[in-house]
């Protein structure tokens, strides 16, 4: 244990419970609703409202076979291509053969996806895939109608959840088992202030980090708390500096910043094309699958056109789908384009990659078990091993429901026991709070030496300065500006600040480029050097330790070893 805390109010209030999950998309609520049914005492505790991650954002789909003539085996080959060669072949494997019947088990929740002229569960095809295994639910809104089921069982179940509440730091009893997390109620919720949840579990179901950049398709809440949170209490990280950029996110003009609109890959997987401004499909020549090779390819063609034209976006061609088939497959997308003055049934859209998906993240097995007992991760916080370095398109939300069931499992199985009562760190150290307006200066840091595109002098200049921000804040600040105190924005800040130097530590060590990390200096995969995991650390002295694993195998995360 680390002994390192945000700096905060101690808790004025505490409830007791057996778990709780801190998030509410699709990981965190399917883990809610499956310990729930088993009998434990659950509480969510969620950042906004329960419909306000990552999750409802979703547009294409949740990727699974099946199809027919669709196997699992099949969609595990293309997991594993798309991850360039880092991928847990074991987590893939469970990911692949589990996700069927949990997408069932997700429609007996009440989730209702497109369906055929038959009867049959609509399928379309995204980047990366060898067959049409995306199931999609009202056109283009998938995640907002798995978010909208889940959030009514969760009503219907009463199971207990606290809204508006962003989590600060994990409780730990005398043997370093998790007792729980502190958080703070935002003023909307059940409860006023900092307090506690005490419990023995601990699912970690926060989402992403997209907020780390200036452009990104993650809603305002994903500043990676969940990540900084693990860090703090001891746990492991690994693999973040494989962010997924997506390719085709609208470009709403140079210097626009925050939550960008998403274009889905599916609109690519129905047969729209990238083209440049004069109208020429780039994409052809550059692989087998063209607009639905897998997204780091997509996504560094587009920069790579980009710059050969000197412009800052190209375009996605859509017009020959009619205004019929625009309305009734992709209405999501059409309304935002045409909110923005874009008409995709006559006009091509303009797009740019931004980032979207952390591939990596805390360091978890195949029961969803973090390097700290009782520590729980899964979603887009965790780094299961099904990623690898590049997520295969749609995967997401099928390894949130997968993994959460499989750590909904294991809580179950565990002897029950109560929690221990939190015990403060022998030697307590606090993060300190960084300097008013850090937050934008790290989303820019970010964005000019850790995007699509980057090199040990780009990750120099910005590991560089976010060390400034990092002493700055150890200093109290300067004489222009000073710490921030103690509040949501400037903890959310500190959590940014501490991924991102993660991020961009990891990305310098990392001298190849794979997958969805592209290094213009090491523009080669090198399997015989880099054919390994980083997996990172945050010492008692609130310095990272980065350090390169033996093989592609994860070690174990706890004494027991990893299943077969």
């Amino acid at each position: 244990m680390t002994g390192i805390r945000l700096h905060a109010p101690a808790p004025g209030w505490d409830i007791d419970a057996d778990v709780v999950v801190v998030g509410s998309g699709v990981a965190g609520l399917t883990a809610a609703l499956r310990c729930t049914a088993a009998g434990l005492r659950t509480v969510v505790v969620t950042k906004a409202r329960l419909d306000d991650g990552s999750t409802r954002w979703a547009q294409g789909g949740i990727a699974a076979a099946l199809g027919e003539g669709d196997t699992p085996e099949q969609h595990l080959d293309d997991t594993l291509v798309a991850g360039a060669g880092l991928c847990d072949e074991r987590a893939v494997r469970a990911l692949v053969t589990e996700g069927p019947d949990a997408v069932r088990r997700l429609i007996s929740t009440g989730a209702d996806f497109d369906k055929t002229s038959d009867g049959e569960i609509a399928l379309t095809r995204e980047g990366g895939h060898h067959r049409r295994r995306i199931a999609h639910a009202g056109g283009d809104a998938t995640g907002a109608e798995i978010s909208r089921a889940l959030v009514e069982a969760i009503r219907d179940r009463g199971v207990r959840f606290i809204e508006h509440a962003l989590v600060l730091d994990l409780l730990t009893d005398a043997e370093g088992r998790t007792a729980g997390v502190t958080l703070h109620v935002m003023g909307e919720g059940q409860h006023d202030g900092v307090g506690a949840v005490h419990a023995p579990a601990v699912v970690l179901a926060t989402g992403g980090m997209g907020q780390v950049f200036s452009a990104t398709t993650n809603p305002a809440v994903s500043t990676g708390d969940g990540v900084a949170l693990a860090l703090r209490a001891g746990a492991e990280v690994s693999d973040l500096e494989f962010v997924q950029f997506h390719p085709t996110v609208l470009f709403l003009g140079a210097g626009v910043e925050g939550q960008q609109p998403l274009v889905s890959e599916a609109v690519r997987g129905e047969g729209a094309h990238l083209v440049d401004a004069d109208g020429v499909r780039f994409m052809l020549g550059q692989h087998e699958l063209a607009e639905l090779a897998p997204r780091d390819i997509v996504a560094k063609a587009i920069t790579r056109r980009m710059l050969e034209r000197s412009t800052d976006h190209m375009y996605l061609d859509g017009r020959h789908f009619g205004a019929e088939m625009w309305a009734e497959r992709f209405p999501t997308i059409l309304a935002a384009c045409r909110s923005h003055g874009i008409d995709p049934v006559t006009e091509p859209i303009p797009v740019a990659p931004a980032a979207h998906y952390a591939s990596g993240g805390i360091r978890t097995d195949l029961r969803g078990r973090t390097t700290v007992p009782g520590l729980y991760a899964c979603g887009e916080v965790a780094c299961t091993g099904v990623h690898g370095a590049n997520r295969l398109a749609s995967n997401s939300l099928l390894e949130g429901l997968v993994f959460a069931e499989r750590i909904a499992e294991e809580i179950t199985a565990a002897a029950p026991r109560a929690a221990g009562a939190p015990v403060p760190p022998p030697v307590p150290v606090t993060l300190p709070l960084p300097v008013a307006g850090a937050r934008t200066r790290i989303q820019r840091i970010m964005t000019a030496g850790a995007g699509v595109i980057r090199s040990e002098a780009s990750l120099r200049e910005a590991a560089e300065a976010l060390e400034a921000l990092h002493s700055d804040a150890v200093a109290g600040g300067d004489d222009d500006s000073k710490a921030a105190g103690p509040g949501v924005e400037s903890w959310e800040t500190t959590n940014l600040l501490c991924v991102a130097r993660v991020l961009v530590a990891a990305a310098r060590r990392r001298e190849e480029t794979r997958g969805c990390h592209w290094r213009e200096d090491h523009p080669d995969r090198d399997d015989a050097d880099w054919r390994r995991h980083l997996v990172v650390h945050l010492t008692q002295g609130r310095t990272l330790e980065v350090r390169t694993t033996d093989t592609f195998d994860f070690p174990p995360t706890l004494d027991a070893p990893r299943e077969p």
